[in-house]
């Protein structure tokens, strides 16, 4: 293109504020931290004591005063000293740690950082457009669906709206997608645009279609739709409406305004239906209650006019407006955003035309064309699995990528049990902080967790390795001082809106498994097998040699505050040793939630998974060193425990049962535990509630549960391929009254006492027996690992991989035609049918490199 050069200068002019410079400022401004103890005195002055005579003192006994007298000064301190430790603590889990930041590095400035300036990011919403600033202006769709005869709108994702099917079949992470969304009567596709031409303000234009069709012939059902478009400035920018939006003729300039990072802006809509628009206009810093917003208007519209209209209202200051759009069905809108449109050499007719008509119609097309061929030459899946299966997959990347969101915000980190500010909030607030991530479903969990993210990245590091570099260095960024990542973010109001408020703050001793180490491992071993384009290369050696430090400072985390009490034994801190309504305590952070430990918590547990996690960890630091001959003095000590963790004989000793050749936990356990309906005392009131009960005393045991966990130094590749215990462990996998389905692997075995057990009243069971797609993802890949070791298990393991995973893939799809959606977990008891959340486009994606039978390498 020509004009490189003013399109420099608008760039230069539009560039974003700093997301870092703000955090900085942030931290630099934190006021002392200053905490209570819990029912203390929250003023510790001098202790005053009467005044008496020396005589009463003797009759007294001096002695006892004097030891008094200590006694308080003794306990004075320990509060003082207690609570300084404590305000340490606090000020220590909100401070960042002091390395070079991924995001500064030179590959993720420039080019690459304007080119995903703009995208879907909203994954909480059908339909959601922002920026990658703090501050952002924000589009979004709603629409009116009808169901039962009742009219509901449609803006945030939400189960209960009962939609048939929503999701991103296509979607290319970066500047392109499509997207279909059944809703009852009335079918809606929203495909996404973005395009970047000379003129354009910093992050470019782009371009929504809506096209809206009645599912049936049925001239009785729904003939109208009201589609909602909105542009919402979070900065508080005012937006001004056109003109000519009361006299509608095929096209007209919708809205318009100003920003620092974009220059002046318009937004314009062409249809060539007959459509009627109205709109309104509000002034608000809560983007989070947009929904209410509108609904208010429409009702208080609807009780003076008596029809579902907005009411033309606005205000000069609004910052938020709404468009309304009704037409007949079918329906067909095109919605163009155009930047920078203030410059001389905006262009903006033609960049319109660009945008719309025709012209979209065949950009579009071309970019699914573009998207059909990467697929295929990534997943090569032509010869592995028939068509429905390969469209199948396709929708799993296209909205695991579409799903990929911008959040900024502040964590709040909980304070220690006991514990309150002096305004009486329990919780402290982590610095400002950006994370760009993909997210576990759009529906219910539209924020980042920790552990999952490892998991996707297996999928979007295939597919865009700067994009996948892009979220892990902002998920790297995230880590403390100390070395600890918060494992659920909820950053920003709009995410805060949907998680409830006892579940906000995260604990500083708790962690997650860092399962990021097995992408990172990926890409360390892609270099050393030449796998990426020169540019790649160099681009993964850079990331990787900068993320060192934080890596380093994350896994030295694990290894100080997870440790057990014997060497290289480690166990998940969290566990509520203290409570009798839990038939066995919760492990959230080992990400199993529920999944049966020592029924007894204590700090003598020896958690498999988190030695296998730190063996993971420990290897691929040692991979990364042998990558740049580091010599910080700790390589050493990651070869050697890598090596320790591996070692077969130790690993036997601890953890493995030698009569069924599994692998256990070890802790304080008893199997004689259960839950039994109790007369419970609650302010003055008689309740009844399940309370645990325990017939024996607990001792330290092996903890005789078979399950997921029990599989992981087989996971790993630990277990030798000559070893007697690998063809237990796949006597374990293929047996069919242990894990064995015909829909994949259970959680837990049938055998367990712990089987599909409730753990409360209100707590059903989750990894009690349910097939989760991750888990079987990783046995599927030791199960191809050993496939090709030589060894007396070879030829079993390749005949267990192949059934299972036709087994895997058979049932997803299965799901996905009768239900419309990829699910959390699969019921094992009910013919593999999806349960929990929908649509889970998290690590149930996992499914495509199932198909394509790509895994990392053990």
């Amino acid at each position: 293109m020509s004009g490189a050069g003013s399109r420099r200068t608008a760039r230069s002019r539009g560039r974003p504020a700093g997301v870092d410079s703000d955090r900085d400022e942030a931290v630099r401004n934190q006021k002392p931290i200053r905490v209570i103890g819990k029912d203390r005195s929250r003023d510790h002055g001098p202790i005053r004591l009467m005044n008496v005579s020396v005589t009463k003192l003797l009759v007294l006994g001096v002695g006892f005063l004097a030891l008094l007298f200590l006694a308080l000064l003794f306990y004075t301190y320990s509060l003082a000293s207690e609570e300084d430790e404590v305000a340490r603590m606090a000020r220590t889990s909100v401070t960042p740690l002091d390395a070079p930041k991924m995001m500064d590095l030179p590959q993720f400035q420039g080019e690459h950082r304007e080119s995903l300036y703009w995208g879907t990011y909203r994954p909480q919403v059908y339909l959601g457009i922002r920026a990658r600033t703090p501050q952002s202006l924000i589009a979004g769709l709603m629409w009116i669906g009808i169901k039962n005869g009742q009219y509901f709108l449609r803006h945030v994702c939400d189960d209960s709206d009962g939609l048939n099917t929503f999701g991103w079949i296509d979607h290319n992470g970066r500047d392109y997608g499509h997207q279909v969304l059944v809703d009852h009567d009335i079918s809606l596709t929203t495909s996404f645009l973005k395009d970047r031409q000379n003129g354009s303000g910093y992050g470019g234009d782009w371009a929504v279609r809506v096209d809206v069709k009645k599912n049936d012939s049925d001239e009785a059902k729904q003939n109208l739709v009201h589609l909602f478009f909105y542009m919402a400035d979070e900065e508080g920018n005012s937006i001004s409406t056109g003109k000519d939006i009361d006299n509608f003729d095929g096209a007209t300039l919708l809205t318009f305004g100003s920003r620092k990072d974009v220059g002046r802006w318009e937004l314009h809509l062409e249809s060539k239906d007959d459509v009627e628009i109205h709109y309104s206009g509000f002034k608000t810093p809560h983007m989070h209650n947009l929904t209410e917003l509108v609904q208010g208007a429409l009702a208080f519209h609807a009780r003076t006019t008596g029809r579902l209209l907005l009411p033309d209202v606005y205000d000069d200051s609004s910052n938020v407006v709404v468009f309304q759009i009704t037409a007949k069905l079918p329906s067909k809108l095109d919605i163009a955003f155009i930047s920078g449109t203030g410059l001389r050499s905006s262009r903006v007719e033609e960049r319109i035309n660009q945008l719309r008509g025709t012209k979209l119609t065949s950009r579009l097309d071309e970019k699914q064309k573009d998207f059909e061929e990467r697929f295929h030459n990534i997943f090569n899946l032509k010869d592995k699995v028939d068509s429905e299966t390969i469209a199948v997959g396709r929708a799993a990347i296209g909205n695991l990528l579409g799903g990929i969101g911008y959040f900024y915000g502040q964590s709040k980190i909980a304070l220690p049990k006991g514990f309150s500010l002096k305004n009486g909030d329990k919780f402290i607030s982590y610095w400002p902080a950006a994370l760009y991530t993909a997210v576990p479903s759009r529906s219910y969990f539209p924020r980042g967790f920790l552990w999952d993210e490892g998991f996707h990245q297996l999928l979007v590091g295939r597919w865009d390795i700067s994009i996948c570099m892009d979220i892990i260095g902002h998920w790297l960024d995230l880590i403390n001082v100390n070395g600890w990542i918060p494992r659920e973010q909820i950053l920003g109001a709009e995410a805060l809106s949907k998680v409830p408020e006892e579940f906000v703050a995260q604990h500083p001793s708790n962690g997650n498994p860092p399962m990021l180490f097995l992408a990172l491992r990926d890409l360390a071993n892609g270099l050393k097998e030449n796998k990426f384009s020169a540019k790649e290369a160099n681009e993964v050696s850079a990331f990787l040699d900068r993320a060192y430090i934080r890596l380093g400072k994350w896994f030295q985390w694990f290894n100080t505050t997870q440790s057990g009490k014997a060497l290289n034994t480690f166990y998940w801190h969290g566990r509520d040793n203290t409570t009798n309504k839990e038939l066995n305590p919760k492990t959230l952070s080992s990400g199993l939630d529920d999944y049966p430990r020592a029924s007894h918590p204590s700090d003598d547990e020896r958690h498999l998974d988190l030695r296998c996690w730190m063996f993971l960890a420990a290897n691929c630091m040692h991979s990364i060193a042998e990558l740049f001959g580091t010599n910080s003095g700790l390589e050493k000590e990651y070869e050697n425990m890598a090596k320790e963790l591996a070692d077969f004989e130790t690993l036997n000793q601890m953890h493995l049962d030698d009569n069924s050749g599994a692998y256990f936990d070890f802790g304080n356990h008893t199997e004689k535990v259960r839950l039994r309906w109790r007369d419970v005392v609650v302010e003055h009131h008689v309740k009844r509630e399940l309370i645990r009960e325990a017939s024996e005393k607990p001792q330290l045991t092996l903890v005789p549960q078979i399950g997921v966990v029990g599989l992981f130094p087989f996971v790993m590749g630990i277990i030798p391929p000559a070893s007697s215990i690998l063809g237990k462990q796949m006597d374990i996998i293929s047996n069919r009254t242990i894990l064995w389905t015909d829909y994949g692997l259970r959680s837990l075995s049938r055998t367990s006492s712990m089987y599909m057990k409730r753990n409360t009243e209100h707590d059903p069971p989750y990894w009690r027996g349910p097939i989760w797609i991750n888990m079987n993802f990783m046995i599927l890949s030791a199960l191809h690992h050993y496939s090709q070791e030589n060894g007396p298990y070879k030829v079993r393991a390749k005949a267990i991989y192949d059934e299972l995973r036709s087994n895997l893939i058979r049932n997803v799809v299965r799901n996905y035609y009768e239900t419309g959606f990829l699910w959390e977990h699969y019921d094992q008891a009910n013919k593999g049918k999806g349960k929990g959340t929908r649509p889970f486009t998290g690590w149930t994606s996992l499914v495509l490199l199932i198909m394509s039978e790509t895994y990392p390498s053990l």
